[in-house]
């Protein structure tokens, strides 16, 4: 699925990151979501690739990624934390300063990335998202019943991992059925995938990216946003046009609560817009990482 891309897996404070990298230019990174792998840029890396050398991680807890322990504040799987460990591994790859792409959990760890270290990013596009706060500050019933998993996997361990557990490839594809409108847009291969790497480990590593997002990930949002802090770089705001994300929230004035520099669009597709929408998704990425020059 990555025809001409490189494996390595690089291991960066006794946590080891699983990657894929291919192609020339400058450094594109590209963070996967919930409850994906860097697979899910299949669909789009290799063309990115002809103008960008482009870097897929599997994130801390996911894929075959290190899933390290926890905490009892969730710190460790906090998107301070990950964002860390992300610009550790483009300087390794020889990178100080890239583009950077995230969906869904991976926009949200781009998004602390951005903030923390503004000299790193150069541009930012995050994927099906609203910032994490303003999602948890208007949540209602509709919220509740849309984003239920939101409310699910915070619980204390181990309830929803004892429950995902009883049956993971149910799960995984119940979900992929819930949040996507085009059920055609996900590739056998790249399902398989999901589901292998959807085991005990990851299964624990990503209730504990959820408890992070409701806790310890809120204190750094309010933290910045006491401060003043905001992002310095150019954003770029995609989302399915037929998902919840555009439907519940105004994406971009939401972005530009954190951000001078926003534009965005709607795409064709569920939430899962690199795989339901590759080529509108490919359009606007490269418009977009291509002009900041």
């Amino acid at each position: 699925m990555f025809e001409g891309f490189d494996d390595a897996r690089i291991t960066v404070d006794d946590v080891t990151i699983n990657l894929v990298h291919g192609g020339d230019g400058p450094p594109l990174l590209l963070l996967h979501g919930y409850p994906q792998t860097h697979v899910m840029w299949h669909r789009v890396a290799p063309t990115l690739a002809e103008h960008f050398t482009v870097v897929a991680t599997d994130l801390r807890g996911y894929g075959d990624s290190s899933a390290p322990p926890t905490t009892d504040d969730h710190r460790p799987y906090s998107k301070r934390v990950t964002a860390d460990e992300q610009v550790a591994i483009m300087r390794h790859l020889g990178f100080e300063r890239f583009r950077l792409a995230g969906h869904d959990r991976g926009g949200r760890v781009a998004h602390r990335l951005a903030l923390d270290h503004p000299d790193r990013v150069q541009a930012l596009a995050v994927l099906d998202i609203a910032p994490t706060l303003a999602m948890y500050t208007t949540a209602d019933m509709d919220f509740a019943t849309a984003y239920y998993h939101w409310f699910f996997l915070i619980q204390p361990f181990d309830l929803p991992e004892r429950l995902i557990g009883a049956d993971p490839a149910y799960f995984l594809r119940r979900t992929f059925a819930e949040w996507g409108r085009d059920e055609t847009a996900f590739q056998e291969r790249a399902m398989a995938e999901y589901v292998r790497c959807f085991t005990p480990a990851t299964i624990h590593a990503s209730c504990e990216d959820y408890r992070a997002s409701a806790t310890i990930d809120l204190d750094h949002d309010r933290a910045d946003i006491e401060a003043g802090r905001r992002l310095a770089c150019p954003v770029l705001a995609l989302w399915g046009a037929n998902g919840y994300v555009g439907r519940r929230y105004d994406v971009v004035d939401e972005w530009r609560a954190w951000a001078d520099d926003v534009r965005g669009w709607a795409l064709p597709s569920g939430h899962f817009v690199a795989e339901e929408a590759p080529q509108e998704t490919l359009d606007r990425l490269l418009g977009f990482f291509t002009d900041d020059g």
